[in-house]
């Protein structure tokens, strides 16, 4: 059997996500990501949690996300992080939210663009993707990840 070629982070939702009518707020999925990232970083990669604690900086470059059903109070949620694009100095990363349920429907997906950099605040400059790092997101690469 083979292992799924992205990272899974699991949210149920809560009132506080949501508006007067029972919508989930928009910028939430952006904060489910960020939530995914750093569950992923705390599983997968807790070296990096020292990196980031001395200079490392992930720097989110772009942040997106795209809608397609709603969310409302007590969905059970995956959020599904892959690699989509490695580069020297930067990562790019898809999210896709599932509504968990019989029929486990998609209901929005994500992209975030992120920048490695290291150096105090206000004099960063770009560095490689840690190895750490780049070891971690192997078995969750999308089969069609761009390399640069």
């Amino acid at each position: 059997m083979s292992m799924p070629r992205y990272y899974e982070y699991r949210h149920v939702v809560g009132f506080e996500e949501t508006n007067l009518v029972g919508n989930v707020y928009y910028v939430n999925y952006l904060r489910w990501q960020g939530r995914c990232r750093e569950m992923f970083l705390y599983e997968h990669a807790p070296e990096i949690l020292d990196e980031l604690r001395a200079d490392l900086k992930l720097f989110t470059l772009k942040a997106e996300c795209e809608f397609f059903a709603e969310l409302a109070p007590f969905d059970r949620l995956a959020v599904r992080m892959r690699l989509v694009e490695l580069t020297q100095t930067q990562m790019e990363l898809g999210f896709d939210y599932l509504r968990l349920g019989g029929d486990d429907l998609l209901v929005a997906r994500g992209r975030q663009r992120i920048a490695c950099m290291r150096g105090p605040n206000g004099r960063t400059e770009p560095v490689r993707v840690p190895a750490g790092l780049v070891r971690a997101f192997a078995p969750f690469r999308s089969a069609t990840v761009g390399q640069g």
